[in-house]
């Protein structure tokens, strides 16, 4: 395994490697949803690449980027044993330059859900990507279900934008009790672990209504809130129902459904989501 920082040293390594590429861009603070994606690329790629950026233009002004954590020595141990063959660390002097001005923005599917939250995010995320795909040239890249709007954001901008590569997305890795794997994780303390597990809880019972034949959106948008207002460490900032491919909130469920949610926990915000049919 190589780890480079440099963006020269990083474009000679990656001519050196021949044949498939797997590539798999994360912020970093790895856990096993991450290593889970790794997994995968290593078993469908001959090679596998690992970038790790805390992308500065994906946050808001008010958001955790000073905060965001951060251990390389821990991730490249995270990483040694699974026949990563690159990992490449850029930092945000590189990926943007002084009096750098190009940005990638999808329109329609960016202004729902996070997007709404956080009106800049996409585009920081859809232009970091993008100069990513541009600078490792992969056959597939692997992205994780639980930031499932991010998927469908990327996988629009790889149609729109003629990238030459599979957008591969994996199942969300969850602990035990159901609490989804994050790299914010880390903040919970106490008390506000046991009661981030209200996401999980509002989207099961969301979606046996569901399996029981519910197919009104509003009557599952609806368990959720009931249910995510009754943990008091809890702060709601939307619970979705929508069209899987536009995100669209629906009125009746046909086909598939993305069930989804944003919630405070305290200082820390969580997402997650579940899909129905």
């Amino acid at each position: 395994m190589k780890t480079i920082i440099g963006l020269d040293e990083f474009r000679l390594a990656r001519r050196a490697l021949h044949g498939t590429v797997g590539l798999v861009p994360t912020m970093g603070y790895l856990h096993e949803g991450h290593l889970s994606l790794l997994r995968r690329a290593k078993a469908e790629c001959q090679n596998v690449i690992l970038t790790i950026f805390v992308n500065p233009t994906q946050f808001g002004a008010n958001e955790d980027l000073s905060k965001y954590p951060r251990d390389l020595k821990r991730d490249l141990a995270l990483v040694e044993p699974l026949g990563v063959d690159l990992v490449w660390t850029p930092t945000a002097e590189e990926m943007y330059p002084s009096g750098y001005q190009t940005w990638v923005a999808v329109e329609a599917l960016t202004k729902k859900l996070e997007g709404a939250m956080r009106p800049s995010h996409f585009q920081g995320v859809t232009t970091v990507v993008a100069k990513l795909f541009n600078l490792t040239q992969p056959d597939k890249a692997y992205f994780g279900q639980k930031d499932a709007q991010q998927a469908t954001v990327i996988r629009q901008m790889v149609r729109d934008l003629n990238f030459p590569l599979e957008v591969a997305v994996c199942p969300i890795v969850r602990e035990a009790d159901g609490l989804a794997l994050s790299s914010r994780n880390k903040y919970l303390e106490g008390a506000d672990r046991q009661a981030a597990l209200v996401l999980f809880h509002a989207l099961n019972a969301a979606q046996e209504l569901y399996a029981h034949g519910e197919r009104h959106a509003e009557m599952l948008r609806l368990k959720m809130k009931e249910i995510i207002k009754a943990e008091r460490r809890a702060q709601m900032q939307y619970v979705s129902c929508a069209d899987m491919d536009t995100l669209e909130e629906l009125d009746l469920i046909k086909g598939k459904a993305l069930l989804s949610l944003a919630v405070f926990i305290g200082q820390t915000r969580l997402i997650d989501n579940f899909i129905l049919g």
